[in-house]
C-alpha cells in the first residue's frame, strides 16, 4: 500500500498531455468556419494514428442531402491525418454538416460531427449526426466475447502456472479446467473476429466487411491469438504431466507472454504516451491477473476435488499470489496514471469513476486474499506439526552410524478439515470478487480514458457529441400565425459559443423581425441573466463571442419583437456540459 501511494504521487506529479483514444485535434475547415469559397478537400488531424472505414466521412448539404465525395485516405506519411476530396464543381452557398467515424489505434471506434459554411451560414435541416455510434446488439455481443476472453485467459494461463509452480499431488481435475479455458478463449476470439467489422461501423451483426477486418491491426491481432491458441493446443497435448520440467516451463512461459501481448497490442497500451513501457506493463498486468485469479480457481477445485492436498502446495500458491498482487499494484498504478492524466479526471470522467469502482472491488479482493493467507498459514502449521517418520530406521551404511529416517508431511493431517473449509470459503470469495473485477476491466477497456477525454475537450470542438445544441422555439406572431426561432449554440458547452438564430414564419419561410434578444439564466447558481447580444447579420441573428461560464441546466429566454409595439417571450431549458 505504501509503494502504491508513493508511485501515485510521483507519477501524477509528472503527468503530461496525451491520449489513448483518438481525439480530433484540428480540422480544415474548422468547426463553425465561414469560408469565402468552397474547399477542395476536407482534412481532419487526430491525436494518434487512426484507421479509416469505407464510410468514414459523410457530408450533408443545407437540404440534408448526401454530398458525393471521394474515398477517404490518409495524408501521405501521416497516419494521424485523414482527408476526403469534395466535389470538383465545388459546394454551393450555405451550411454543411460533416459526420466522421474512424478507428483509433487502440482498436476502439470513435466518431464526431461539426459544421462549416460556404459564403454565409444558412438555415439547414441537417443535424450534426455522426451516424450510428454503436448497434446495441453488436456492442453487447462484442463486449461479452471480450469479457469471456479475459476470463478464459485467466483459466488457461492461471491453471498452467498453478500446475507448474505449485505442483499439486493430485491434479486429476485440472486438465479439464485447462481445456475449458482454451476452448472458451478460442470461441471468444472467433466471435470477436466475426463481429469486428460490425462493431467498427456500429451496424447490426453481419459478415459484411470481414475481408477488410483481416487487413486491419485489430483483425491481425485476433488472428495471431488464434494461431497462438493452435500452438497452445499442441503444447497441452505434449506436456501431459511433466509440468515442473524446465523445458515445459520455458515453452509455457513463452506462450503465455505471447498471448498476453495480443491484449497489449489491441487495447489502450498500444497508443498514447510511453508505448513500450505501457505494453510491457500491460503484459505483466495480464499475466499477474491470470496467474492469481486462474490459480485461485485451480486451487479451489483442488481443495474440493483432490484426494490429497499437501500443505506445501497451498503455501507455494500463497507466495505466488503475493508476488502477483505486488505486480498488479505497480502496473495498475502506472496504467491508472496513464489513463487518467490528472486527479480531476478521477471523478470528472466516466473512466475515472469506473476506475474507482474497480479500486473498491480490488480492495475487497485484497481483504479476502489476506484472509486466505491466514487460513493458509494455519493449514501449513498443522501440516508441519504432523510430520512423521516414514520408518523407524534405514539400513546402516557400511562403516558408519545409523542414519535418521527421512520424514514426510502428511497431506491431510488430522484436525485440518476446519482450516480447509475456511480456506475454501475465502478463496471462493476471492474468485467471486475477481469476476467482478474482470467485468469492470472489460468495461474500462471500452471506455474513453480520462486523459483522452480531457484532451478531446481542449482540442477541436468537433471531438465531442453533440457538436451543437439546436433548439426550435415556437412563438405567436398574432394574426400571421405561429412562427419558429431556430437557435444553435455551437458547441453547446462551457466556454465560448457561437450563437445563430433564424426566424421562420408560419409558412416555413424566412421572416424578418425588428429585434431578437436572447438571455440565459442559471437559477441553481443565481447567475444571469446573461445577454447574448445578438446582431442582425443579414438573414439571421448571431454572435461568435458568447461565454457560458459553468455547466448546468440553463433557462434560455427568447424575446422576439414582431412590430414596433408588440413582442413575445418564450423560455426553454438548455443543458450545457
Amino acid at each position: 500500500m505504501l509503494l502504491g501511494t508513493v508511485l501515485v504521487l510521483l507519477l501524477f506529479g509528472g503527468a503530461g498531455p496525451a491520449s489513448a483514444h483518438a481525439a480530433l485535434r484540428a480540422g480544415d475547415p474548422e468547426d463553425g468556419a465561414v469560408l469565402k469559397s468552397a474547399p477542395r478537400h476536407l482534412t481532419l488531424t487526430f491525436t494518434e494514428s487512426v484507421g479509416l472505414l469505407d464510410d468514414s466521412f459523410r457530408v450533408l448539404d443545407p437540404d440534408n442531402q448526401r454530398v458525393r465525395t471521394g474515398e477517404p485516405e490518409h495524408v501521405p506519411g501521416r497516419s494521424d491525418t485523414a482527408r476526403v476530396a469534395l466535389p470538383a464543381k465545388g459546394l454551393g452557398e450555405g451550411t454543411y454538416t460533416v459526420a466522421w467515424r474512424v478507428v483509433s489505434a487502440d482498436s476502439h471506434p470513435v466518431s464526431g460531427a461539426f459544421t462549416f459554411s460556404v459564403g454565409r451560414p444558412s438555415a439547414t435541416s441537417a443535424v450534426a449526426d455522426p451516424g450510428p455510434v454503436e448497434n446495441p446488439t453488436t456492442a453487447t455481443l462484442y463486449n461479452i466475447a471480450r469479457y469471456l476472453a479475459y476470463l478464459a485467459a485467466a483459466l488457461l494461463i492461471g491453471t498452467a502456472v498453478f500446475l507448474a509452480v505449485c505442483r499439486p499431488a493430485d491434479a486429476t481435475a485440472l486438465p479439464r479446467l485447462l481445456w475449458a479455458g482454451w476452448g472458451i478463449l478460442a470461441a471468444a476470439t472467433v466471435a470477436q473476429l466475426l463481429l469486428r467489422a460490425s462493431y467498427e461501423t456500429g451496424t447490426a451483426p453481419a459478415l459484411d466487411g470481414f475481408d477488410r477486418t483481416l487487413t486491419t491491426r485489430p483483425g491481425l491481432v485476433l488472428l495471431a491469438r488464434l494461431g497462438l491458441l493452435a500452438l497452445t493446443a499442441l503444447y497441452l497435448r505434449w506436456v501431459r504431466k511433466a509440468w515442473s520440467a524446465k523445458g515445459t516451463r520455458i515453452a509455457g512461459g513463452a506462450l503465455a507472454v505471447a498471448l498476453a501481448l495480443t491484449w497489449a497490442a489491441g487495447e489502450h497500451a498500444s497508443a498514447g504516451i510511453q508505448v513500450p513501457v505501457a505494453m510491457t506493463s500491460s503484459v505483466l498486468h495480464v499475466l499477474a491477473m491470470a496467474a492469481w485469479l486462474g490459480g485461485l480457481t485451480a486451487l479451489v477445485i483442488t481443495l474440493y476435488r483432490a484426494s490429497v492436498v499437501e500443505a506445501a502446495t497451498v503455501a507455494r500458491f500463497s507466495r505466488l499470489a503475493f508476488a502477483c498482487v505486488t505486480v498488479l499494484v505497480v502496473t495498475g498504478v502506472y496504467q491508472s496514471w496513464r489513463g487518467l492524466g490528472s486527479w480531476a479526471a478521477l471523478t470528472g470522467t466516466s473512466y475515472g469513476r469506473l476506475l474507482l469502482f474497480k479500486l473498491a472491488a480490488v480492495l475487497v479482493l485484497l481483504g479476502a486474499a489476506g484472509l486466505s493467507r491466514q487460513w493458509t498459514a494455519r493449514l501449513v502449521t498443522v501440516g508441519a506439526e504432523s510430520v512423521v517418520p516414514e520408518q523407524e530406521r534405514v539400513p546402516e551404511p557400511a562403516g558408519g552410524p545409523p542414519m535418521p529416517a527421512p520424514e514426510k508431511a502428511v497431506a491431510n493431517p488430522p484436525g485440518d478439515d476446519g482450516y480447509r473449509r475456511g480456506l475454501r470459503r475465502s478463496v471462493a470469495v476471492e474468485i467471486t470478487v475477481g469476476v467482478v473485477v474482470l467485468v469492470l476491466t472489460t468495461v474500462l477497456t471500452g471506455t474513453l480514458p480520462g486523459r483522452a477525454a480531457e484532451e478531446a475537450g481542449t482540442a477541436a470542438p468537433a471531438g465531442g457529441l453533440p457538436v451543437a445544441s439546436v433548439t426550435n422555439v415556437p412563438f405567436d406572431m398574432g394574426p400571421a400565425g405561429r412562427g419558429t426561432v431556430q437557435i444553435t449554440l455551437d458547441p453547446g458547452q462551457v466556454g465560448q459559443n457561437q450563437v445563430q438564430a433564424i426566424v421562420f414564419g408560419a409558412d416555413g419561410g424566412f421572416a424578418t423581425v425588428p429585434e431578437l434578444r436572447l438571455t440565459f439564466t442559471l437559477p441553481s447558481q443565481d447567475i444571469g441573466p446573461l445577454d447574448a447580444r445578438l446582431t442582425d447579420l443579414g438573414g439571421y441573428w448571431g454572435t461568435s463571442d458568447f461565454n457560458l461560464p459553468i455547466a448546468g441546466t440553463w433557462t434560455m429566454r427568447t424575446t422576439v419583437r414582431i412590430s414596433e409595439t408588440d413582442q413575445v417571450s418564450e423560455t426553454n431549458k438548455v443543458e450545457i456540459r
